[in-house]
């Protein structure tokens, strides 16, 4: 099929479901990319630069370093002046209120200290007092001022001018006159009338503080727009660091200033909406059939939405480092449960999805998709739990080679080398042993079934297939035997040969419920006899029916069921089918009564195992096993299914039932081989 006529082998349904599941994918993705678009490069001071030359795409200024800035600031801290408002009132309160408790005098002493002491206080809130804890803040430093607002006018004062309360408390007995009387006067509680009466303006201290900071340059220069700021190979001194430091600041405010749709999230829709397509264009073109079951569709698109939107939210918040996410896990669930094409593709369409999240676009990529090649090369075939173990190994080792390849390309100096992202690569690896867990939990949410869970279920002391060995012991040989010839076929044609013998395996499990009505499991007495022609054909057909309700009781995965529907189809008991009508030649027969419920087989591999279930059980009515007897009778019986169009609704062509044909007579061929008789000795 070619891409010019996509769209005639579709319906208008199918291009607008699978229209709505791109966009829908699309949609979630972008919805949960990073929004930030600074510039995708890592700056290591003193490391070569391995990018393209760097040229500036606008005007930005050369920010100074925090650590510059920080000095700087603290440097003019040193002539910042915190302003206080003088409260007059303060005083004359405080005196007033020391006149009048002691009106009569002081107890022991003249009545003029009274005045003497009014006015020493008077001249203790004429210098200021302020809140101790205040005091205390500022006098750490006695080469600082304040700035004290005394109506309209305002005067830096030093702060060793300054009193706090307790100091002002203690100023009072420094004078001589007082001092004399000091005992007297502590039993005055003179500390009662002393409160500050500077109080911190913060509204203007702070605008000074902001002038003052404001007046601090933040750039030491400009870098002007086409100017060159790096070329690929040169170290990253200390300036160029700066440089490319306020490089990326100016890329994050000029970020944060834009407003509406920017045209980095268009990039995002358009870039994620061509992958997507692409994806779902191959799938429509190479891979249509999976589009027949929902479930592998949603498998498909649920793994590469569930790992870039893991990728896109470890990238948005800095939580460790990408290379710690198992991507691998992808082409394994897809390879193991579908084909290794998809599986690469789906995995190349993630990893270009993730790619333009990372800081290291092509680095990200090359080990990433190595690792997956890896992975899918690995499980070419996976028939046990050790494989998932090899493949964690050897994809680990690849793409720790694989980095270390690259980063020898970039720098040849073994002591630059970036350890840590060894160390994530390996806990990826460890995170890869998960696999095997949610391998069963995949199947067990898409439906699908894996070749170890095949195997689990082809083991003879299954509780069913021992069950089957005892009580239908013909039938059980029959089955082996069966899934023999079924697993031949499906090796000659590319088919799944684990799936179609585990099927052979349990196609016949009805049989169980009446063994003796079949003829493998009779040794002489047959009670068909006893019974008419459509209770013998209805007893018959009974064993499909029956299978499927033991399927249900012992929980057997659906593709395992559908082997016991398909493997008769809609035919016919035909032995009791023609009998009723030889009995009544007259009579309008029913054929319903003598039709297997069906359907008819649907994928390739059910239609190998009606094939090999009709021509093994007639096999074992041939008079005589010659080569011409064994040809003549797998070509009638399979042109005749092909005639009665069984094999319509499944994939299989004219050159697989060729193929099937050959293999089928040259198998029964070895097996029923003529032996040489053995001599008697002579007595």
């Amino acid at each position: 099929m070619s891409s010019f006529n996509i769209k005639n082998d579709l319906s208008w349904r199918d291009i607008l479901i699978r229209s709505a599941l791109i966009l829908a994918t699309t949609a979630i993705i972008v919805w949960l990319m990073p929004r930030n678009t600074q510039a995708s490069f890592k700056i290591e001071r003193g490391k070569p630069w391995v990018y393209n030359a760097l040229s500036a795409p606008f005007d930005f200024p050369i920010y100074k370093s925090d650590e510059a800035v920080k000095a700087e600031r603290d440097s003019l801290m040193k002539h910042y002046e915190p302003y206080y408002i003088y409260n007059e009132e303060i005083v004359g309160k405080e005196v007033r209120q020391f006149y009048k408790d002691y009106n009569k005098g002081i107890p022991g002493l003249p009545d003029d200290y009274l005045s003497i002491i009014a006015n020493r206080l008077r001249d203790l809130y004429a210098q200021g007092i302020m809140n101790s804890s205040e005091y205390a803040i500022l006098h750490q430093d006695t080469s600082k001022a304040i700035r004290v607002i005394n109506g309209k006018d305002v005067t830096s004062v030093p702060v060793t001018k300054i009193n706090s309360v307790v100091s002002a408390y203690e100023q009072i007995f420094l004078d001589e006159t007082l001092a004399r009387h000091k005992e007297v006067l502590r039993k005055c509680n003179l500390n009662d009338y002393i409160s500050p009466n500077l109080t911190y303006d913060r509204a203007r201290s702070e605008a000074s503080l902001n002038e003052l900071h404001n007046s601090i340059p933040l750039a030491s220069g400009i870098v002007q727009r086409g100017q060159k700021i790096i070329d690929r190979g040169d170290i990253v001194d200390k300036n160029t660091y700066n440089i490319l430091m306020s490089y990326k600041k100016e890329t994050d405010r000029r970020e944060e200033n834009k407003q509406g749709v920017s045209l980095v999230i268009l990039g995002h829709i358009l870039y994620v909406l061509i992958l997507i397509t692409c994806f779902t264009i191959f799938l429509t073109l190479f891979r249509k059939d999976y589009f027949d079951n929902y479930r592998s569709v949603l498998m498909l698109y649920s793994l590469i939405l569930i790992f870039v939107v893991v990728a896109s939210l470890m990238v948005d918040h800095n939580v460790l480092h990408v290379y710690i996410v198992p991507f691998t896990m992808v082409p394994i669930f897809i390879r193991v449960f579908m084909d290794s094409r998809t599986a690469f593709m789906a995995h190349a369409t993630m990893i270009l999805i993730c790619a333009c999240l990372m800081q290291h676009p092509l680095e990200f990529i090359a080990v990433e998709l190595v690792a997956g090649l890896v992975a899918i090369f690995s499980l070419r075939e996976l028939s046990s739990r050790s494989q998932l173990f090899w493949t964690a190994v050897f994809v680990t080792l690849a793409a720790g080679l694989t980095n270390l390849a690259l980063e020898w390309i970039r720098d040849d100096d073994l002591a630059r080398l970036h350890l840590s992202e060894y160390n994530y690569i390996a806990i990826n690896g460890m995170l890869l042993f998960c696999s095997y867990p949610l391998l069963y939990l995949i199947e067990k949410a898409f439906g699908f079934i894996s070749n170890i869970t095949l195997i689990e279920l082809s083991d003879m002391n299954k509780a069913l297939l021992r069950k089957m060995s005892e009580v239908a012991p013909g039938t059980f040989q029959h089955s082996i035997q069966v899934g023999n010839l079924a697993a031949e076929i499906a090796n000659k044609i590319d088919a799944k040969s684990q799936l179609v013998r585990t099927g052979a395996l349990y196609h016949d499990i009805g049989k169980m419920m009446n063994p003796i009505y079949f003829t493998e499991n009779q040794s002489g007495v047959n009670p068909h006899e006893k019974l008419g022609a459509i209770d013998s054909a209805q007893m018959i057909i009974s064993h499909v029916t029956e299978g499927i309700k033991l399927a249900e009781k012992y929980n057997l995965p659906t593709v395992i069921k559908e082997f016991i529907t398909t493997h008769h189809g809609q035919g016919k008991a035909k032995y009791f089918y023609v009998k009723y009508k030889n009995e009544h030649p007259n009579d309008e027969v029913d054929d319903l009564l003598f039709t297997y419920p069906g359907p008819n087989p649907f994928t390739k591999e059910q239609a190998i195992l009606m094939m090999a279930d009709t021509v093994e059980a007639a096999s074992r009515a041939l008079p005589d096993y010659t080569e011409q007897s064994i040809r003549d009778l797998v070509n009638k019986l399979i042109d005749g299914q092909v005639a009665e169009g069984y094999f319509k609704e499944c994939p299989i062509t004219f050159r697989d039932i060729a193929y099937a044909k050959t293999v089928l007579i040259e198998k029964l061929k070895t097996i029923y081989h003529t032996r040489v008789n053995y001599p008697e000795l002579k007595k």
